[in-house]
């Protein structure tokens, strides 16, 4: 019975024995999995979706313009991200950088407004706290817009112009994103000096320094409208560079109730012409107005200015635009000579003597061909308003202050 009892049941020693292994087996058992041994033995990884979080979300659609492109980690870090933008069946990688903490990605700088009608994807790679590495790929799809704006600008590219020349943009559509639109446009000079925006309603936007231009300053415009939204659904279309340089100064005075008009060119005074300005009942605006267009000949038709039949002339010489309403300085021949320099006829532009046709000897002919785009003609003395701002390229004649205080960017 004994010997039975023996072979049936363990003696005290072997259950203890087994007792002791099972102890320290569990002991190990509970030490590794507190001991972190990474890719040896390691804890439960996280999904790729988990580890690695990208936003926007995998497979988005309409996604807008000024969206925001990030990828992050809750811990670990980053080892590599790559976004890439298709278009047109041309690929272009988002140029990004990695934080130095490295659990996060952005795009740099205007890399980070995302293009119009085009297919994101996005590929990055992690290490998260425990030593596993994750890999995640997410593709997006940007809106489609329906409608667009442009903006039409002046000067023109690679033009050379005066010392008085403001960079305006006129916008096909109402733009009520200003600061945005504003911003992706970057007026620059070599020399440097502080340019700013001001808004004239929705639809207008000029850029110009604090006073006139430097000659010989050149000047860089950058048009970065491309995919910005300048008002609800409606997205720009422009992406270009336009240069121009500044010649010489010339700033011309014109007196109106002394009947002449000073020219200056840097400064010296190179010529006194006798001039007709508007008359007492259809005077001249006073201030300071800049060259906008110039024409050997164009017609003058007085119903579209806002006048009746008073005028209609088809080959007005030596038309030199000031403002958009209307203000010229032109060539005038069919007045009587001696009105130039003693009386005051027109309906409110400013006339130099001239031929029919146009003459190059003429005082009319003479100032056409020493003026450029850009250059200044201010009048004093009439007994008109002052012209307004918008009115052409008039905003000279609003200080620093009141000009700075239009812009939408702070």
């Amino acid at each position: 019975m004994n010997h039975v009892a023996k072979k049936a049941g363990a003696s005290p020693v072997t259950v203890l024995r087994r007792s002791g292994l099972l102890v320290v087996l569990v002991v190990l058992a509970v030490l590794t999995g507190c001991s972190g041994a990474g890719s040896i033995i390691g804890g439960k990884s996280r999904s790729p979706q988990e580890a690695i979080r990208i936003t926007p979300q995998d497979r988005a659609e309409d996604v807008r313009a000024d969206s925001e492109v990030s990828v992050k980690v809750p811990d670990g870090r980053l080892e590599s991200v790559k976004v890439t933008r298709i278009e047109d069946a041309r690929q272009q990688e988002v140029r990004g950088l990695i934080a130095k903490d490295g659990l996060s990605w952005a795009p740099q700088g205007a890399a980070g407004r995302l293009g119009l009608a085009a297919k994101y994807s996005v590929d990055a790679v992690a290490l998260d706290g425990s030593g596993h590495r994750s890999a995640r790929h997410t593709t997006f799809t940007t809106v489609v817009p329906e409608h667009r704006f442009i903006g039409y600008f002046k000067p023109e590219n690679r033009s050379t112009v005066g010392t008085g020349m403001i960079v305006s943009f006129e916008f096909n559509r109402p733009i009520t994103r200003r600061a945005a639109v504003q911003r992706a446009i970057r007026v620059t000079s070599d020399p440097p000096v502080e340019v700013a925006g001001h808004w004239f309603g929705s639809d207008r936007l000029d850029f110009r320094p604090a006073a006139y231009w430097e000659p010989g300053t050149e000047v860089t415009v950058e048009v970065g409208l491309r995919d910005v939204e300048g008002a609800p659904q409606v997205y720009g279309s422009q992406r270009k560079t336009v240069r121009f340089t500044v010649g010489r100064e010339q700033v011309s005075r014109v007196d109106s109730a002394a009947h002449t008009m000073q020219v200056r060119r840097d400064g010296q005074l190179v010529s006194t012409v006798p001039i007709t300005a508007g008359s007492p009942t259809t005077t001249t605006y006073n201030g300071k107005m800049v060259v906008s267009e110039m024409h050997e000949v164009t017609r003058m038709d007085g119903r579209t200015v806002g006048f009746g039949g008073e005028y209609d002339i088809k080959d007005v010489p030596h038309a030199i635009r000031l403002t958009e309403s209307g203000t010229f300085l032109h060539g005038n021949y069919w007045s009587d000579g001696d009105i130039f320099g003693s009386t005051n006829v027109s309906h409110g532009c400013i006339g130099l003597r001239d031929e029919q046709g146009g003459s190059g000897s003429t005082p009319a002919g003479w100032f056409f061909d020493r003026t450029l785009i850009g250059d200044v003609v201010e009048v004093v003395n009439s007994k008109d308003k002052q012209v307004a701002p918008d009115n052409g390229l008039s905003g000279w004649n609003l200080n620093w202050k009141r000009w700075k205080a239009g812009s939408a960017v702070r």
